[in-house]
């Protein structure tokens, strides 16, 4: 059974940068990026393919960036410039077929 783990949250400043892993047991066509905000339903954030399709959403294109390592089975979520509204918890998951969510990983961001 596939099972995604995410790490690389923690602690930083307004301005700051966070790279977020998600490792996979074996490799996954289709990955995306989630967030869950305080008091906000989860949203995508992001998405990447095996064959090299990403898309991120609209209104954080210009700070964040997904890549893959598939020797690795690892996608990333690159995160710059961040913003105290960034906090929340960051999961990913398959897309389609979507397996019970992990425990995600923690970013806080203060001002």
């Amino acid at each position: 059974q596939v099972q995604l783990v995410e790490s690389g949250g923690g602690l930083v400043r307004s301005g700051g940068s966070l790279t977020l892993s998600c490792r996979s047991n074996e490799t996954v066509f289709r990955i995306s990026w989630y967030r869950q905000t305080p008091g906000q339903e989860r949203e995508w954030v992001a998405m990447s393919t095996t064959t090299n399709y990403i898309n991120v959403k609209e209104s954080l294109k210009d700070r964040f960036a997904i890549s893959r390592d598939d020797s690795k089975n690892t996608v990333y979520l690159q995160m710059d410039n961040l913003k105290p509204e960034d906090t929340g918890v960051y999961y990913c998951n398959r897309f389609p077929a979507p397996l019970p969510w992990g425990r995600g990983t923690q970013v806080t961001v203060s001002s």
